[in-house]
């Protein structure tokens, strides 16, 4: 009873965006309010870019290791360690199968959110105990100096950000910076305080699962995504067109894709551009020279995504958040950002600065063994984009593959 009244609750926090059935559990796509941009919001508060999917019937009570309920093929750390060879690969990378889990991994990554998750420490325990994940090293500070004032849909980001950057680079240290608010100046104060720590901890990464619409005035931030060896990472959004800070020069912006598995046995089929995914050019941002070899399809500005990982929620990964009732099938490209920054910490290459990072990043556009080129699926204003061979405005440069190239 006490769980099903989690899940209500929850369930009433949040706003219904789609309905959605899958042939093993039925359920419905739901939207946290923290993820909603209001009128004027671009340029002054940020939003986060979660998604929830929620099944519409109580599940019966975890296993204590391994997915919480088997026989649901929702990703786990090992499933998508396998489908980006991060591991030994293995035929279907099923999650009810497989238990391999990233290893190594080393220095900082720093996430920063809004507002304080209070149980994230105990949480990211439980979610490393239950897939055989090495206990984290683990920090959170307060950007402000005072613990910030509580959101819950800011509290199941940062649950997904320091679970899912944990998961794919096990032994880096994990930071959680929290903001006294979402406004953008809050925001970039606590992204100083990270870019300075992951900086004295010789080199990191700094990952944002957080944006708003492009406005005018935003590239009088970038000496906010400056900092000699830290990579900056954020989220491209998880609605049509283009987001920042993913669209500045100097952010690795992650995109988003679908998994698809087959619905009979969990296995491993193929990826797609997620068709909710943000991406296109910016408004503002001017073309960096790393993208040089795309100019066809951005002309004169930046294009988004660079990179993109598993976000729709319908093929979402769990997380563990006990304030909101347990475990969570989530999505958005929230999960995109910290997971390609661990990926990005356990390559191992610790870039002197996004700009390298990006630089090393395009020389392996088309390079089958850095990248899995994704060339199906849509996305966009008017679902007028396309996935196609090469870099696209869908996905980028495709899908992570292995560690090389990174």
């Amino acid at each position: 009873m006490k769980y099903k009244l989690a899940l209500l609750a929850f369930a009433l926090f949040f706003s219904v965006f789609s309905a959605a059935q899958n042939r093993t559990l039925r359920g419905k796509v739901v939207v946290p309010t923290s993820s909603f941009e209001n009128p004027g919001w671009p340029g002054r508060f940020m939003h986060t870019h979660v998604q929830v999917y929620l099944p519409s019937t109580q599940l019966p009570r975890p296993q204590t290791s391994g997915p919480p309920y088997l026989g649901y093929s929702y990703e786990t750390p090992a499933s998508l360690a396998c489908v980006y060879g991060l591991v030994t690969v293995v035929s279907g990378c099923n999650p009810n199968k497989v238990t391999a889990v990233p290893s190594g991994g080393s220095r900082m990554i720093a996430i920063v959110d809004a507002f304080d998750a209070p149980n994230a420490a105990s949480d990211l325990a439980h979610f490393s105990q239950q897939f055989g994940l090495p206990p984290a090293s683990f920090q959170v500070v307060y950007a402000s100096g005072v613990q910030p004032a509580h959101d819950l849909g800011w509290e199941l980001e940062a649950s997904l950000d320091i679970e899912w950057a944990h998961a794919m680079a096990p032994q880096a240290q994990i930071l959680l910076v929290e903001a006294a608010s979402n406004s953008i100046t809050d925001l970039m104060a606590a992204e100083d305080v990270a870019s300075r720590m992951v900086n004295a901890a010789h080199g990191g990464e700094v990952s944002n699962s957080w944006g708003s619409g492009e406005f005018s005035g935003e590239t009088s931030y970038e000496s906010h995504f400056l900092k000699a060896g830290v990579v900056f990472i954020a989220s491209s959004g998880d609605n049509p067109g283009t987001s920042w800070p993913s669209v500045s020069q100097n952010v690795v912006a992650a995109g988003g894709t679908t998994v698809r598995r087959n619905p009979s046995n969990g296995n491993f089929l193929s990826e797609a551009a997620w068709d909710s995914a943000g991406g296109g050019v910016s408004w503002y941002e001017t073309r960096p020279s790393y993208q040089s070899k795309i100019t066809a399809v951005v002309g004169n500005y930046r294009g988004v995504p660079d990179v993109s990982f598993d976000s729709n929620p319908l093929t979402g990964v769990w997380i563990y958040d006990s304030n909101a009732g347990g475990w969570y099938i989530v999505g958005g490209t929230s999960v995109a950002a910290p997971a390609l920054a661990g990926v990005l910490n356990l390559a191992g290459s610790f870039y002197t600065s996004s700009n390298a990072q990006l630089a090393a990043m395009y020389a392996k556009v088309g390079v089958a063994t850095s990248y899995t080129d994704i060339s199906s699926g849509y996305c966009g204003p008017y679902s007028g984009y396309t996935a196609a061979s090469g870099w696209d405005l869908c996905t980028g440069m495709g899908t992570a593959k292995g560690k090389t190239g990174k």
